[in-house]
């Protein structure tokens, strides 16, 4: 089990629910603020179809294509994900074209998850983000097995959403019993 965090702040109210949700459990974790990861430049319609970027993904997606669980966890910035995490994402389309592997297939093996925490009534107009990974998902055949979203947005603030809580030791269960 992988936890992507696409938060700028360490020890934010995502990463405090996801904690949370995986207390106990073993995994592994990648920060994205840890990493350079420059934007894509889109060469799908040139000859060359992609070219190698001297930055911190390969190494971040290596680590994605040994675990068989991901779980991306984001803030809910400006009612989409984080810039850490959009990066990351639209840099998936140079590993369709990567000939070092398989991407959809390998991608195809795994669940998903989404963790998002935000101000501003998150549990509403977090949802069109719930959406979206649920597209990036499909789109790469990777299996979408469910989300959280608590309300946090002064640290630890977090800890006062109940019904995050309560969410966060239900699938803290599930995840043990996988």
């Amino acid at each position: 089990m992988l936890v992507i965090n696409g938060s700028s702040r360490e020890n934010g109210n995502t990463e405090r629910l996801t904690s949370i949700m995986l207390e106990n459990i073993s995994h592994a974790h990648i920060h994205l603020r840890d990493y350079v990861i420059k934007p894509i430049i889109d060469k799908r319609h040139t000859v060359e179809g992609f070219s190698p970027v001297d930055d911190g993904y390969d190494q971040i997606i290596q680590s994605v294509l040994e675990h068989d669980i991901l779980i991306f966890a984001t803030p809910l910035y400006w009612y989409g994900m984080s810039g850490y995490m959009k990066n990351f994402i639209d840099r998936w389309s140079q590993s369709l074209r990567d000939k070092r592997f398989d991407f959809k297939k390998e991608m195809g093996m795994k669940k998903g998850f989404v963790v998002i925490c935000g101000g501003d009534n998150p549990d509403m107009k977090g949802l069109p983000l719930i959406q979206q990974f649920q597209y990036i998902f499909n789109f790469v055949g990777l299996e979408y097995i469910g989300y959280i979203i608590g309300e946090g947005n002064a640290p630890d603030e977090v800890l006062q959403d109940e019904r995050a809580i309560v969410q966060a030791n239900h699938w803290n269960k599930f995840f043990k019993n996988l």
